[in-house]
């Protein structure tokens, strides 16, 4: 499957958010920190978190990898199913989900995408934003971000 191997500089963002004590809280991580799933995972576990702890990570203005770490497990999404062909974050993701080459679509999300329904994002949002292919994978989260009311601090943790 993937023949890129994500560098820090392929990884355009990555944000970590969380609730704590009923306040969304939003942290810029350093890119290098997501080059693999290993280490975009590692990362989370150094964040606290009142129903998990998310992790958003974009790459070259291509897809977006977007994971939800709680005590009962992992759930995992990837914006384009077929990043998994080109990138070695998505291969890695798509591998974790077990799944295969042929589960994959272009511009069509694989994985859970109902990871942040508990806080009011349908998977049906999630799927029709990751389906236009007007937006870039920035602009899918920031729209993601826009309905679960933490616009302003997305924006700041990116500054």
């Amino acid at each position: 499957m993937g023949t890129q191997v994500v560098t820090a500089a392929d990884v355009e963002s990555f944000r970590v958010f969380w609730r704590e004590e009923g306040a969304w809280q939003v942290s810029s991580v350093p890119g290098r920190s997501a080059i693999s799933m290993e280490s975009l995972i590692g990362a989370l576990s150094r964040f606290p978190g009142e129903g998990g702890v998310f992790g958003a990570v974009t790459i070259s203005d291509e897809f977006f990898v977007l994971v939800r770490e709680v005590a009962q497990g992992r759930q995992i999404m990837l914006s384009d199913g077929a990043a998994a062909w080109d990138w070695s974050l998505a291969e890695e993701a798509i591998d974790m989900l077990g799944l295969t080459e042929d589960d994959v679509e272009e511009f069509e999300p694989a994985g859970d995408i109902r990871l942040l329904e508990d806080f009011g994002v349908s998977g049906e949002d999630i799927e029709l934003l990751c389906g236009n292919e007007d937006l870039y994978p920035d602009e899918q989260l920031a729209a993601i971000a826009e309905r679960l009311g933490i616009a302003a601090l997305w924006s700041r943790a990116n500054a």
